[in-house]
């Protein structure tokens, strides 16, 4: 396995890739592993060849595991005999010629500004600790376009009340400066309230907390959205990711151009944020079709 620590330790200190993205590497890495002993007899996956992987993959297929999953598993491996040719371990790439599966376009069907407005205004939260933590962290994805993971490793020091941001720690540790709303500063101060009078706080530095004390993890974050948002919305999806998709989404509804988008969300080419344009498109249809002279009604 010492290949694999020396890839994980590349990815993580000279990739700069985040903690959730190196943990899925190794997960994967590790799934086709076991995957190999079991087949194959074989623990050595730096003399695999391709046909071995191309079992793997049909294994999963098998498995009902969709061609977007397979994709992303089949890209960490590749990534993982990349690193591995490229300090002279392996003569070549057993992956370097492998096409991706095809896989349909993904449209996701953000929040709309009715179903937020009722979930943040008319959705009365309990007032104790958990109450007004779940309150601020539906509040701050939806008002910052974060990811899960950046909220969950958000520090009482990247919160600034006198400037009205947030620092951020994002994909590759890129850090960005996130502008805050007034009434997240003032549902912050009021779940700070309660976080600081816990009887026990074990990870101080973390700004959401579990009630027993410790930083909360990615699990919880997922429950705190799909517990509120299913009492207003009947969509078949509702996770952080589609809150970060109703961020842009809306902004770019109310006109925000795509480039600022981009910078608020952190991505690092406009490639990525114009995924959220469709909905936005598809409001100004709407609008154009609602009020130019020369549509018919």
């Amino acid at each position: 396995m010492s290949s694999l620590n020396a890839f994980k330790s590349y990815v993580s200190l000279e990739k700069n890739y985040s903690r959730h993205t190196v943990n899925a590497y190794q997960k994967d890495i590790e799934e086709f592993i076991t995957f190999c002993i079991d087949e194959f007899d074989l623990n050595d996956i730096n003399k695999i060849e391709y046909n071995c992987i191309r079992n793997w993959i049909v294994f999963l297929v098998n498995k009902k595991i969709s061609n977007r999953s397979i994709n992303r598993k089949v890209a960490s491996l590749k990534a993982y005999y990349k690193f591995l040719y490229s300090i002279g371990d392996i003569g070549q790439n057993p992956l370097a010629k492998h096409k991706a599966l095809k896989v349909s376009k993904k449209i996701e069907v953000p929040f709309s500004e009715s179903e937020m407005e009722e979930v943040l205004h008319q959705f009365n939260f309990t007032d104790d600790f958990e109450g007004q933590r779940d309150k601020l962290i539906i509040e701050l994805l939806y008002a910052t376009g974060i990811r899960r993971a950046e909220l969950v490793d958000l520090k009482l020091s990247d919160i600034d009340l006198n400037s009205s941001t947030i620092r951020v720690l994002g994909k590759r540790n890129k850090e960005r400066i996130v502008p805050i709303l007034k009434t997240i500063e003032e549902q912050y101060l009021k779940y700070l309230g309660f976080r600081n009078n816990l009887d026990v706080i074990l990870d101080e530095r973390y700004v959401f907390l579990s009630k027993s004390g410790s930083k909360i993890y990615d699990t919880l974050v997922y429950r705190v959205i799909n517990k509120y948002l299913s009492k207003v919305s009947s969509k078949l999806k509702k996770s952080p990711h589609i809150l970060r998709h109703t961020f842009a989404t809306h902004l770019l509804n109310k006109g925000a151009d795509l480039n600022s988008v981009k910078e608020l969300l952190g991505h690092s080419s406009l490639a990525s944020t114009q995924v959220y344009t469709h909905n936005s498109i598809a409001e100004l249809k709407k609008i154009h079709l609602a009020t130019h002279p020369r549509n018919k009604k």
